[in-house]
């Protein structure tokens, strides 16, 4: 197979045909909608001091030819994290939802009385999701493999993806959250980690502890208890976190606050891998004479392989929770499976050919960064973003992207949503000055409309009310009075 070519999960004449029917219904000119926002949009609009040039939407029934709204629609603006809606669909759609990462493991050398001579060799091929439950499993199969001991090195190839190497603080400066993990062939648990706290009034302490291990890392066992209320807990805390080595805590943890759980990406993401693969080895009574370092795995067939969950699990972990590693793992490994290329570069001319392949002329004006939306450069028309959910809906894929998606009130990043409570399957999306959602919502009378809001603007943060002003709208079948502008 030529290695540009996009393979396509259900292919044939009459898909295409389809496809290409959906997206000329959905790309009927918005000439034919109103020009209109809904009175309680534009007054919720008003309510956040953001203009109406500040804010872009679609709201059409699934397979209709006209919206019933239309508000520049052609405008391309930063979507923020509805960008994972693009990488997540073209995934499915390139990998299929059965899609899983493999993460072969070399026993390279020779296995005696349960010492390994040689080497304990660790592929990465992006796998999402090889959080510290399965790093365990794959050292405990090491183990029942007959090794106790490994007299030499354990070597990390992480070289199915380039070219992604950052400052976790480049984007805004926030270096320990773990929205700025980069992407990494061998992203193990999300290079993050985990501090929890819990009060022990009788002790006048609250006691702290910490996931994954990471070796020859201290963290303070304990914090005094304070009685202040449990507001800005981790302010109170006067965490000290700027030698990776070792985490101190120089203020106090309020007791009101019981149990509290603190993520935050390791300071030193270079090392984390050899921190953490060592610990665990150690926690499970390992012995390595060795380091833990990065190399280049054996041209023979592996020892064994460690499986990912499928494509289809791991997108709900994406879209529900908006997870910006993951979004960047699945976008790279787009490049390296269709490619052979797994840079961003790559990824991106792939996402481009994919868009035009799938949409035509009206993803030209599309500006792709990366998988996860973390950028500033994004641009995404509301149309075009319209367009993809009309196609999505229209595709043997559709459940699967569908049921990835936050549920208005109940689940992910909609869960204190007050869009119509379970009615709104819709992906969000924030950055200082963005906001925004888009997916899917059923209305009173049994329709499903396509819903597509943005707001960029310094306010876009206050512009919430707006956007579950515009779902609730939909939910009525666009019957709520509506006001025309000029």
């Amino acid at each position: 197979m030529d290695a540009r070519t996009i393979p396509v999960v259900a292919g044939g004449a009459l898909r295409r045909l389809a496809v290409a029917a959906l997206v000329a219904l959905a790309g009927a000119s918005a000439a034919a909608a109103p020009r209109t926002l809904p009175a309680e949009v534009d007054a919720a609009l008003a309510r956040a001091d953001v203009p109406r040039d500040a804010f872009v939407a679609v709201v059409q029934e699934v397979g209709a030819r006209t919206p019933r709204l239309a508000w520049r629609t052609d405008v391309g603006v930063n979507p923020a994290s509805l960008m994972k809606l693009l990488t997540t669909f073209a995934a499915l759609d390139m990998l299929g939802p059965a899609y899983t990462w493999s993460t072969p493991v070399w026993l390279n050398g020779r296995v005696d009385a349960g010492v390994l001579n040689g080497d304990l060799v660790i592929k990465g091929s992006g796998d999402p999701k090889l959080v510290l439950e399965r790093v365990w499993l794959l050292l405990r199969r090491v183990q029942q493999l007959g090794v106790r001991e490994i007299r030499g090195d354990i070597v990390l190839d992480r070289s199915a993806f380039w070219g992604v190497e950052q400052n976790p603080g480049d984007f805004d400066g926030e270096a320990l959250r773990p929205y700025n993990v980069a992407a990494d062939a061998l992203l193990i648990n999300y290079k993050s980690l985990v501090l929890t706290f819990q009060a022990d009034p009788s002790r006048k302490t609250a006691l702290v502890s910490a996931d994954p291990p990471l070796a020859g890392v201290e963290i303070d066992a304990t914090v005094p208890l304070s009685s202040l209320p449990c507001d800005d807990w981790r302010a109170a805390l006067k965490a000290d976190f700027s030698d990776p080595k070792r985490v101190r805590f120089d203020g106090a943890y309020p007791a009101a606050c019981a149990e509290k759980s603190w993520p935050i990406a390791y300071a030193d993401p270079r090392a984390y891998n050899e921190r953490v693969l060592a610990a665990v080895w150690r926690d499970l009574g390992g012995t390595l004479t060795g380091r833990v370092r990065d190399g280049s795995a054996p041209a023979t067939a592996p020892t064994f392989e460690s499986r990912s969950p499928t494509l289809a699990e791991l997108v709900r972990d994406i879209n529900k929770f908006s997870n910006n590693v993951m979004a960047q793992q699945v976008f790279l490994t787009l490049a390296a499976t269709q490619r052979g290329a797994g840079s961003p570069e790559a990824a991106r001319d792939l996402l481009r050919q994919w868009l035009d392949q799938r949409l035509g002329a009206s993803a030209a004006g599309a500006v792709i960064v990366n998988g996860s939306g973390l950028a500033r450069e994004t641009r995404i028309s509301a149309g075009l973003l319209a367009r993809l959910l009309q196609v999505a809906w229209a595709s043997p894929l559709m459940s699967e992207l569908m049921s990835s998606l936050p549920v208005s009130g109940v689940d992910g990043t909609l869960r204190r949503s007050r869009a119509p409570l379970g009615r709104a399957h819709l992906k969000t999306g924030s950055l200082r000055d963005v906001t925004g959602i888009a997916g899917y919502v059923l209305a009173a009378s049994g329709r499903r409309y396509v819903v597509v809001g943005i707001v960029n603007h310094p306010n876009a943060g206050a512009a919430r009310p707006a956007l579950d002003a515009l779902g609730r709208w939909a939910a009525s079948d666009g019957t709520a009075a509506a006001e025309t502008f000029e």
